[in-house]
């Protein structure tokens, strides 16, 4: 496979969302019902698809990085080695393959032609004659010398990825081969708090241009997902993708939301932030009394209990009152000399 940020055109320390776009804007070029003369569209659709599988994945894109950074490390002494010249060995090291190694590691004879029976290494060349058939008989009566096997040669050991490959062709036999899956298809589906709340039905159009909706589950919260199974792109001799479909709840209203939990704002005069006040609050859950306490300042958060939003489990979140200290529209001169006679020290 080439190299993923080269096909998706990202740099190396491209963010997620920088790698879903380009995804998303390659996955619209190269997609082959947009290239029906193109006969490498598929291919190339799927090299794509490949590479953003990867790089969405934090724990394969570090591995990749580590393995690809580990490579240039042992390119560069491989380049080191050649400018230093040859060394000799004091042991000839041959390559292991990976069947060599699972037939050390299990005691069984590799399945290569290495398993056929070991011919003598010496042949002598035939001769004619009486001194050979002498030659011969004088050899059959004198008793062979015991033979001493040599010492094997060490044998550099397999790369793990080949070891495994091995193991399992050996246990089934063979790898068997599935068909590949196109990549997901992520989207946004915008819903309010009372959808969340209520558990409404949203709708979500998907890529063949079909439109279905979709039950909000019980405990949502902002950026939940929804798997959509082989709902996504449709690519021929390919498993069909999965739309995973992420809730946006809407936060530009009154209300924001922080997990399960409702926040909103309570603007205060001066007076009530002093001297304190009770007050109501209209919620997505209803009307709710508040008790502003005396001497609140704009740093002030007051908890509501269970009135937030409902979780999976049947408990709510808490509504969370964040206090503002405002002023009147028009200056009040009783204020403004009670403020003025405790900056200055004068008193009327």
């Amino acid at each position: 496979m080439r190299d993923p940020y080269a096909i998706l055109g990202v740099r190396r320390n491209a963010g997620q969302e920088e790698i879903k776009a380009a995804w998303r804007s390659l996955a619209k070029a190269v997609h082959p019902d947009h290239n029906q003369d193109d006969p490498l569209a598929t291919e190339r659709f799927a090299e794509a698809g490949r590479a953003y599988e990867l790089l969405r994945d934090p724990v394969r894109r570090s591995r990749y990085d580590w393995a690809r950074r580990e490579a240039e490390l042992r390119r560069m002494e491989a380049m080191k080695e050649k400018m230093r010249g040859p060394e000799a060995a004091e042991e000839p090291v041959g390559a292991e393959t990976a069947e060599e190694a699972v037939s050390r590691i299990f005691g069984v004879e590799p399945q290569t032609a290495a398993s056929a029976p070991r011919m003598k290494a010496s042949v002598r060349p035939d001769k004619t004659g009486p001194a050979a058939d002498a030659g011969r008989a004088d050899s059959a009566a004198e008793p062979e010398p015991p033979k001493t096997e040599a010492a094997p040669a060490r044998r550099s050991i397999a790369p793990a990825a080949e070891l495994v490959s091995a193991i399992v062709q050996r246990i089934r036999g063979r790898i068997a081969r599935t068909a590949e899956k196109v990549p997901d298809l992520a989207i946004d589906v915008p819903v309010s708090i009372e959808d969340v709340i209520n558990r409404a039905r949203v709708s979500v159009e998907l890529p063949e241009g079909e439109t279905v909706r979709i039950a909000i589950p019980a405990g949502a919260t902002d950026g939940q997902t929804i798997r959509l199974k082989e709902q996504g792109y449709r690519v021929a001799g390919m498993v069909r993708g999965d739309v995973v479909a992420a809730l946006r709840i809407g936060q530009d209203g009154p209300f924001r939301t922080r997990g399960l939990d409702l926040v909103t704002t309570l603007p205060l005069d001066l007076e009530n932030a002093v001297l304190g006040c009770e007050t109501t609050i209209d919620t997505p859950n209803g009307p709710v009394a508040v008790t502003v306490p005396a001497w609140s300042g704009s740093d002030k958060v007051i908890p509501v209990f269970g009135k937030g939003l409902p979780g999976a489990d049947g408990e709510r979140g808490d509504l969370l009152v964040e206090l503002r200290l405002v002023l009147h529209e028009k200056p009040d001169d009783r204020v403004m000399d009670l403020m003025r006679s405790q900056r200055d020290g004068l008193y009327l």
